[in-house]
């Protein structure tokens, strides 16, 4: 028993058990409860039992090895998505045992398992040639075997390297033409001389994600990134090193970009959020996605504006390009108007008691019991016998003045603007 928990198990023990009836009951509906009965030689012990949907999930289940390849044929004709990750494969032959007898799969994750020692012989790549997503998160497969199985899927469309280790990348000597996204996050690719090799390896590449890869700049002149990433529609560079505006100037070399993600760069550290995205979206006039919100006509005129304004005072030889184009395309604008809008805290208003008028200076943040006791000295009155009444120099006189008559009421609420007027009347005995 120890023995065959050291080896691992194989895929046939695994679906067997947890695609039993027992386990997984037969239920109608897309990719779900589909009842596989094999044709072929009688006796097999699984024979007419598992209910197979055509995504099986098999990850962390010990999986080391094949199991039986006709069996594997018989149930799993129909599959699609297939997730190994996080088993005990360390055997390439192993792999294509299982893959080779899934004809319709489309979909195949490999992460976390032990692959990085393991050698792919070129008859065993063969058996991936029908899977376009393939996905070697944190296998650090060597950068032979990436391009072994590249040039055997000629459908291959998305590719995940993330998790890998890779600090250089190894070029190919034949390019994988069908390739559409590359995801190769959380690596160590710290250089550009490193990432400008993807363009020649996947000319048609349409989204790049290399978050959390500490990239320091992008060294290529406009024509050769125009060369390179001709085709390049959305560019992920989250946590990468970029700390120069140049560097985000030179994305928009990218003839086909729209979409990019940037953030946690220090370049933008000492930025406000709403300074980031203005001076970003500013920067990047077609793209139309950014940091997963969509750029609207209102708020790209905004931001072009906020950037002409944000470089209006600094030196002409710090004045970026950008600023220039969009000074020919709005006009070189004033500064905002500064306008206050902090609550005042403290007026100055005429205090009117029979033919008495004082020039008095209330806190607005007491009540009217406290400016009461106030004007005590002012008014000659005790708190008892006097009526406020708070007259607006704005409001037409038909209106009247408003009394007071709240004690609790907060001066503020009344909106009390320095030249305002309040009238003091003597309650009647």
């Amino acid at each position: 028993m120890e023995q065959l928990e050291e080896d691992g198990r194989t895929f046939m023990q695994v679906i067997s058990e947890k695609y039993s009836p027992e386990n997984f009951p037969y239920r109608r509906g897309p990719g779900v409860g589909v009842v596989v009965v094999p044709s072929g030689p009688q006796g097999s012990p699984m024979k007419d039992r598992l209910n197979l949907p055509s995504v099986l999930v098999l990850n962390g289940c010990g999986i080391s090895r094949a199991g039986d390849e006709g069996e594997i044929a018989a149930f799993c004709a129909h599959v699609m998505e297939l997730d190994l990750s996080d088993n005990k494969l360390r055997d390439w032959h192993e792999i294509s045992k299982i893959v080779s007898n899934i004809p319709n799969l489309d979909f195949l994750n490999l992460s976390s398992n032990p692959l990085n020692e393991a050698t792919l012989e070129p008859s065993c790549a063969e058996a991936f040639s029908r899977v376009r997503r393939l996905v070697l998160n944190n296998t650090q497969v060597p950068w032979d075997t990436v391009h072994a199985i590249t040039r055997e899927i000629s459908e291959l469309e998305e590719l995940f390297l993330c998790l890998n280790e890779y600090s250089t990348v190894s070029p190919s000597t034949v390019s994988c033409a069908s390739l559409r996204l590359l995801h190769i996050t959380d690596n160590h690719l710290h250089h550009w001389a490193e990432v400008r090799k993807f363009g020649a390896m996947f000319p048609a590449l349409d989204t790049l994600v290399m978050a959390n890869n500490n990239l320091s700049s992008i060294q290529d002149p406009g024509d050769t990134l125009q060369r390179l990433f001709p085709h390049l529609r959305s560019i992920n560079l989250h946590n990468s090193g970029l700390h120069q505006w140049e560097d985000i100037e030179k994305l928009n070399f990218l003839p086909k970009l729209e979409e990019v993600r940037l953030q946690g760069i220090p370049l933008l550290q000492s930025y406000t959020n709403t300074e980031r995205r203005s001076l970003m979206i500013a920067h990047l006039p077609s793209v139309n996605n950014l940091n997963g919100s969509a750029v609207s006509d209102s708020e790209r005129e905004d931001a072009e504006r906020f950037f002409i304004r944000y470089y209006l005072d600094h030196p002409v030889e710090k004045q970026p390009y950008r600023y220039h184009c969009l000074v020919t395309k709005y006009g070189k604008l004033e500064p905002l108007a500064e306008i206050d809008l902090r609550p005042q805290f403290h007026a100055r208003v005429e205090v009117h008691c029979e033919d008495k008028v004082e020039e008095v200076s209330i806190r607005l943040d007491q009540t009217v019991a406290e400016l009461k006791k106030q004007l005590r000295a002012v008014v000659r009155l005790s708190t008892n016998n006097m009526r406020l009444y708070y007259i607006d120099k704005d409001i037409d006189c038909a209106f009247g003045p408003e009394e007071m008559k709240y004690s609790t009421r907060a001066l503020h609420s009344y909106s009390i603007r320095d030249g305002d007027e309040i009238l003091v009347v003597p309650k009647t005995k």
